[in-house]
């Protein structure tokens, strides 16, 4: 099995809220796309600080995060973030990994978005049984 990444455009939250309320307009929207590693041993989405800073991402909290080394650190958590993948959504904060490191996609946003990891293929894509709208359990 290898390393699966992906696209996905990740967009400022916050600028989409303002957008909505008509303060600024579509073209001032700070959005871009993102090659990630697709990790479903990682909890959330992890962003680089060099994409914190394109999109101007502030700072709503802080978290311990267990890196793949073991080694236990700090990190600035950043949002909302709205992710889109194929024809799914989510709205999520993202933890910031330092420089340029890798970013990646999280278990979270991917049961979020209901994608499905297909190991042989190497890539994900949305949940075949439900192509045009995500389904989730409320039990």
């Amino acid at each position: 099995m290898g390393l699966i990444r992906t696209e996905i455009e990740i967009t400022n939250g916050d600028d989409l809220a303002l957008l909505r309320k008509s303060i600024i307009t579509k073209d001032k929207v700070k959005r871009m796309m993102v090659n990630v590693l697709v990790d479903s041993g990682a909890y959330m989405l992890a962003i680089n600080e060099n994409i914190r800073t394109q999109l101007d991402l502030p700072t709503v909290d802080s978290r311990l995060a267990e890196m793949a080394n073991g080694e236990t650190i700090r990190l600035d958590v950043v949002g909302p973030v709205e992710l889109r993948f194929g024809t799914r959504r989510s709205s999520v904060d993202a933890m910031v990994l330092p420089g340029d490191s890798e970013c990646l996609l999280g278990a979270i946003p991917m049961q979020d978005m209901d994608l499905v990891i297909f190991e042989k293929e190497e890539k994900i894509m949305v949940n075949p049984e439900q192509p045009y709208i995500s389904k989730k359990p409320l039990k």
